[in-house]
């Protein structure tokens, strides 16, 4: 995909209406001109800077990054507010994309005690202004997470977007920021930089993707890292430690989660892991808005990475995707043979308990099986132990690999994502997108995105729920799906309505607007 390079500043521009001459009727008929001009000033769009820690196609581990790529694109093509985005220059991203960036400038950064290096490089693409946050030392290094000094590394990425306001003579009217890596942007803004000029004008909006991953640190980190001022402790404490999430729900003026489901679920003890009486304090300002996909991105009609290509009146080409996958996985190919397909983390959250609990009984039926992911060890060694025992009837690739991940999406005729707990979910809309039916279980994004065709009436729906967080039910509602795959009529219609399921961004796009004007006005 080519990248428009095009100004950043926005111009503004003065439109001069000049009256027309007017004739009136007079005894004398004589004509009277009006020469008087008119300046009318066009009101700049209102700026959006999203702060994260990931954002696609520069670099990316997961859903976020796809949430980051995708919905400033949609904004940006609305056309109501000027946005960017800002994340570190990590060492992954690549040569080819390095090549379309522009040097801003360097600053110092102030960190505690520390005083920092920063670069600030920028690229336009699909009509977004992105920033990239240079460090070396921080962002030089293998992997975007799992560092040792990760609460250092973001907390300096938090910081410098706030230096970087000031250097760029940029100060957006809302800073909209994402997850514990960020958090820090929202509680430094309601801080250190609360009383600064142009800062205090600052909105801010934070989005829980996941409330798992809260950012909860030592306090030895207050002073010596973070460097917050006294007065910010009883802001970042909780539960016998800092929490930078719970800081970031307190200080912003609007929090949201990625479903609406999710928003509800998160005020119980569940799902809040821990954060359950913070997110009761501050429900007055919380919002659910479920995230879309990048359907130019993930379609079964341009994806260029398939066997072959199809769409919702031409299902055709799924048939060679199908047997070409059994092919590459050495799989005997046999077009009445269901293939079931589990791509995610192999990590507990995704509900791997309960298809380890009745794995076997699912292979004892007429079915193939493929497992796409990484994780923990236990589960990574548990489905490679099948794989091999099982031979001919499942197999397991140990693999983040998004080339195999389109095939396996495109190849397959159920997807099984029985999430103990899931915030949004993406990987069930894309299986969608590819005419692959879904069975979840109902919880946060699942509930929301997916229609129960094995409800009562069974006249409609785009794939299959399970309620409970049972093993047996959910493998009672997979039996529903194989018997429901045998009546070729009723699936090519389920196929149909998966495929033609709208997961475009356009309607929470809106929904977003709608929340950005809450906060500004």
């Amino acid at each position: 995909m080519a990248v428009k390079k095009t100004e950043n500043a926005e111009t503004k521009k003065t439109v001069k209406k000049t009256a027309g001459k007017t004739a009136t009727k007079t005894a004398t008929k004589k004509a009277v001109k009006d020469t008087s001009k008119v300046e009318v000033k066009i009101t700049p769009k209102k700026s959006i800077l999203f702060v994260a820690s990931e954002a696609n196609p520069f670099a990316g581990t997961g859903g976020l990054a796809d949430v980051i790529g995708s919905l400033p694109k949609a904004l940006a093509k609305n056309g109501n507010y000027d946005v960017r985005v800002v994340i570190p220059l990590y060492q992954s991203v690549t040569s080819a994309w390095r090549d379309t960036f522009r040097f801003v400038g360097n600053f110092n950064v102030p960190l505690s005690w520390r005083n920092q290096y920063c670069g600030v490089f920028t690229t336009k693409y699909e009509g977004v202004t992105f920033y990239f946050i240079d460090n070396e030392y921080y962002f030089k290094r293998s992997g975007l997470y799992g560092h040792g000094d990760d609460g250092e590394r973001f907390a300096f990425f938090s910081k410098a977007v706030l230096e970087m306001m000031s250097y760029l003579d940029y100060y957006p009217d809302l800073m909209h920021s994402h997850d514990w890596q960020s958090a820090l942007s929202v509680i430094y803004l309601k801080t250190l930089y609360k009383d600064r000029e142009r800062y205090d004008k600052i909105r801010a909006l934070f989005t829980i993707h996941n409330i798992e991953y809260q950012g909860k640190f030592g306090f030895d980190m207050f002073a010596d890292v973070f460097g917050l001022p006294e007065y910010a402790y009883d802001m970042v404490e909780y539960d016998g430690c800092i929490n930078l999430m719970k800081g970031a729900i307190q200080l912003a003026e609007k929090f949201s989660t990625v479903s609406r489901t999710y928003a509800s679920e998160i005020k119980d003890s569940f799902f809040a892991h821990g954060l359950q009486n913070i997110i009761a304090e501050n429900e007055y300002k919380m919002t659910g808005i479920l995230n879309g996909i990048d359907e130019d991105v993930y379609s079964a009609k341009k994806d260029e990475k398939l066997f072959a290509n199809y769409t919702a009146t031409d299902l055709s080409g799924k048939k060679v995707c199908k047997e070409e996958l059994q092919k590459m996985l050495n799989l005997p190919v046999n077009e009445e043979i269901p293939m079931i397909s589990i791509i995610t983390r192999l990590v507990s959250q995704k509900g791997l308990d309960l298809i380890k609990a009745v794995f076997e009984d699912i292979l004892a039926e007429n079915v193939q099986v493929v497992i796409l992911g990484t994780g923990d060890k236990e589960y990574e060694d548990y489905f490679v132990d099948v794989a091999n025992r099982y031979e001919g009837k499942c197999r397991t690739i140990i693999a983040y690999n998004k080339d195999l991940a389109s095939k396996i999406y495109s190849g397959t005729d159920i997807f099984l994502m029985p999430s103990k707990h899931e915030p949004c979910g993406l990987s069930q809309m894309i299986a969608c997108k590819y005419a692959t039916v879904p069975v979840v279980r109902s919880t946060g994004g699942l509930a929301d995105s997916i229609k129960a065709y094995n409800d009562e009436e069974r006249k409609s729906g785009n794939g299959f729920k399970f309620y409970n967080y049972n093993a047996h039910e959910m493998l009672y509602v997979i039996k529903d799906a194989i018997y429901t795959f045998g009546n070729k009529k009723e699936w090519t219609k389920l196929q149909k309505s998966a495929i033609k399921t709208d997961f475009t961004w356009k309607k929470s796009a809106c929904e977003y607007e709608k929340l950005f004007e809450n906060i500004l006005n």
